[in-house]
């Protein structure tokens, strides 16, 4: 049986631990740095207050600066458990004191461990899936980056050419970008005509190259004005056209990199038997669970943390009243939404399910959600039993029996 909590209010440099007892009596609160030897330190210390006696530790953050901490705890034995920063904010209002300090957050921390039952407890992620975790937080950058570079290129190119900006759809159109690297004013689109500028695409490989040097000459000719700084904005757009295009280049690699590694992991190949989902977001869903589904008991409360069980809001005559859980994994709800975006093109199953809510009334963001939430609960069967999906074939249409009149 525990006897003592470990509190730990996680930062960049330093960390500060809060130890209490059954009775929530204080017994040490130290300041740490984040390095090794003071953690081992720290864990010696606590271990030797508890005299033989389990204790469980508690932190605000289950990656980033308590990440050798954590790593530190795991190979020891110890139990960890996660408590959101949203639930130490809240509770530190029922606390002694107006102030916010380390010390008393990680009081808040080990209390709240000390008399809460519903919290998850906190396992490192295994190898592969950490390191997933970690590429495709990247890609989430570089894709959030190339976002920006879009609409700033759009935004610029507007102010001295707004027939080109209309032209074409930058975020697709890898031939429209390498366009405007050299040619991206009305003035410089015509001199050089729609023959030379459908040679120098097809030269550098852009695909429909004459398509795509035809519509920009017809944007050129019907512009004839010249906009104030035009020549501080063209360098603008060339600038950022050259950005995204090499952000498609580092998205590519990732992708690439990204599948290679999501193959070495035991449940891919049940992930990806499941309709709608690719390498990208098998990868994002085993980087957010850490690859071990077995922290959440059960499909319902896996469901509670990835957004898809609502949570009822009733008072006095108000019933049914159900919202969105204000805490939950975004990563999760995103993985789940997109993979049955992606499964109503290519599973019936999911195309009839989807439809059927559609039929009932439901708005196409409802249907969505409960789509994602029954897939969800056949995923968490088919990693429970080890299972792939197996796709059931479509009933064959039997052709109407036509009556025969009688001799």
């Amino acid at each position: 049986m525990t006897k003592l909590w470990a509190g730990i209010d996680a930062g960049k440099a330093h960390h500060h631990c809060v130890v209490i007892d059954a009775e929530g009596n204080r017994l040490l609160s130290q300041k740490i740095p984040n390095d090794e030897p003071a953690l081992l330190e720290l864990i010696a210390t606590v271990l030797k207050l508890g005299d033989g006696d389990e204790v469980t530790w508690a932190t605000d953050l289950n990656h980033g600066g308590p990440a050798l901490l954590i790593a530190i705890l795991v190979a020891h034995g110890q139990n960890i458990l996660y408590i959101p920063g949203r639930i130490v904010h809240h509770a530190s209002k029922l606390y002694r004191g107006e102030g916010k300090t380390d010390a008393k957050d990680a009081t808040v921390i080990a209390d709240q461990a000390r008399m809460r039952r519903d919290l998850q407890p906190l396992r490192a992620g295994d190898e592969i899936s950490t390191g997933l975790r970690i590429l495709t937080a990247r890609r989430a950058d570089k894709s959030a980056d190339r976002v920006r570079a879009i609409n700033r290129l759009q935004a610029q190119l507007l102010e001295y050419f707004p027939a080109l900006e209309r032209t074409f759809d930058y975020s697709r159109s890898k031939a429209a970008l390498l366009l405007l690297t050299k040619h991206r004013t009305p003035d410089g689109i015509r001199r050089t005509g729609q023959t030379r500028l459908h040679a120098w695409l097809k030269k550098h490989g852009a695909r429909s190259s004459a398509a795509v040097a035809q519509a920009a000459v017809d944007a050129a000719k019907s512009q004839h004005t010249t906009v104030p700084a035009q020549h501080l904005g063209e360098q603008i757009v060339a600038a950022l056209a050259q950005e995204i295009i090499l952000l498609d280049q580092e998205l590519a690699g990732l992708d690439a990199l990204i599948s290679e590694k999501v193959t070495e992991h035991q449940h891919t190949q049940v992930l990806l038997s499941m309709p709608g989902f690719g390498p990208v977001l098998a990868a994002e869903f085993l980087g957010a669970t850490g690859g071990d589904l077995t922290v959440s008991e059960t499909a319902d409360r896996f469901a509670g943390g990835a957004g898809l069980a609502p949570a009822p809001r009733d008072s006095g005559r108000i019933t049914g009243n159900h919202h969105r859980p204000r805490r939950y994994d975004r990563r999760l709800l995103r993985v789940f939404y997109l993979s049955g975006l992606s499964a109503l093109k290519s599973c019936p199953a999911s195309r009839t399910y989807y439809d059927r809510k559609r039929t009932e009334g439901k708005t196409h963001i409802q249907a969505m959600l409960s789509l994602a939430r029954r897939r969800l609960n056949v995923l968490w069967a088919m990693l429970r039993d080890g299972t792939t999906y197996t796709r059931v074939p479509a009933p064959i249409a039997r052709p109407a029996l036509i009556a025969r009149p009688a001799a």
